[in-house]
């Protein structure tokens, strides 16, 4: 800790984000305000100097928590800082429960796991990082910042996504763990958000695009206008059900994201990277299927005189006549989507695997600028 100008003390706290994807954004966000923060909730006589980072691209998933700590710690010595936060979208666990942040008073380093903190990440992590540093400070003080931060309790108060502490307590060594049920469910919900599912659905255009050409087609044959009015609700829902899960599958065979367990990546984990893939794919074809679903509509409305299909079907027919339309042409083109989903470009369909991450561009690390 420094001394600055005006005989404040300093105290230069590190962000790092690892992998630098998503991570990244949050930790940008946070960085713009935690000073503030930090004065609010820590110590307002202290001048909070906050440094941001990256940490690895692919950091390393078999030493769980420990081996992000320890990486952590040398970056704070190499860049001189006081103390250090990683945020990352690793899914950790410690006694088989969901692990949100774990803090090293001993290397002067905490961990926040994004993802154990469900949907509303960036609002916890405004809660959670002031608390971990002042927890850090208080654990790790050499008369710095007395009493900084409060008991760990106060932070399972705060943070909705922690149940419990866990840990040494004396020795500064604490984890901060979610509930069994609640706190699993959160996380596989907080996998998919890191994950950006939004940006799976952009990735897939040419998929929707090539369903839309098939729908197109599909909407100038008299033979599927009779089969949607034989068909019923139960096999219509049916069909829509195969042929979305046909569409996830035949993205993540064909373009290679399954997550196989190895040496560096342990089974349950790649059970998590695999769920939280699923999961995002799941929710971006679903999107594209109602988009396709509402693009039919409007081109049967257009395209389909409605005296033209009671000629055909030998009946009047009504709104649930072009809906059930729609919705048969829209499952049957999600199949044919599929096809031009491999002409996407494959970093661009790679980024909806969870587990990974491309080399980052158009930012610098502040170690590098």
């Amino acid at each position: 800790m420094a001394t600055g100008d005006q005989g404040r003390p300093e105290i230069v706290v590190g962000l790092v984000a690892t992998p630098p994807d998503y991570p990244a954004h949050v930790v940008g966000r946070l960085t713009a305000e935690l000073a503030d923060l930090l004065a609010e909730r820590v110590d307002a006589d202290v001048r909070w100097i906050v440094r941001e980072g990256w940490g690895e691209v692919a950091p390393r998933r078999g030493g769980g928590v420990e081996a992000l700590l320890d990486d952590l710690a040398r970056r704070r010595v190499d860049a001189r800082w006081d103390v250090a936060v990683c945020l990352t979208d690793l899914p950790l666990q410690t006694e088989r429960v969901p692990l949100v942040a774990q803090t090293s008073a001993r290397r002067r380093v905490a961990m926040v796991s994004l993802p154990a903190l469900g949907l509303r990440q960036l609002q916890t992590v405004r809660t959670a990082v002031p608390d971990l540093v002042g927890r850090l400070l208080t654990d790790a003080r050499e008369e710095q910042v007395p009493q900084a931060g409060g008991a760990p309790a106060q932070t399972v108060g705060r943070v909705a996504a922690i149940h419990r502490v866990v840990g040494e307590a004396d020795a500064g060594e604490l984890g901060y763990v979610a509930s069994r049920l609640i706190g699993r469910v959160r996380l596989v919900t907080g996998m998919v958000r890191a994950n950006r599912p939004g940006r799976a659905l952009l990735g897939l255009s040419k998929l929707l695009v090539g369903a839309f050409g098939t729908a197109a087609f599909a909407l100038t044959t008299n033979t599927i206008w009779q089969m949607g009015d034989a068909l019923g609700g139960p096999r219509l829902t049916a069909i829509m059900l195969l042929g979305l899960t046909a569409l996830v599958a035949w993205l993540i065979i064909a373009h290679d994201l399954w997550e196989k367990p190895d040496r560096d990546t342990p089974a349950e984990l790649a059970r998590l990277f695999n769920l939280g893939t699923i999961l995002t794919l799941t929710l971006a074809t679903a999107v594209s299927y109602l988009v396709l679903f509402a693009g039919t509509i409007l081109a049967a409305a257009l395209l389909i005189d409605t005296s033209v299909l009671e000629q055909s079907l030998e009946r009047p027919v009504d709104l649930s006549d072009y809906l059930m339309l729609a919705w048969i042409i829209s499952s049957l083109a999600t199949v044919g989507g599929a096809i031009g989903s491999g002409l996407e470009d494959e970093d661009t369909v790679r980024a909806a695997a969870y587990g990974y991450h491309p080399e980052p561009g158009g930012r610098r690390d502040e170690k590098d600028a």
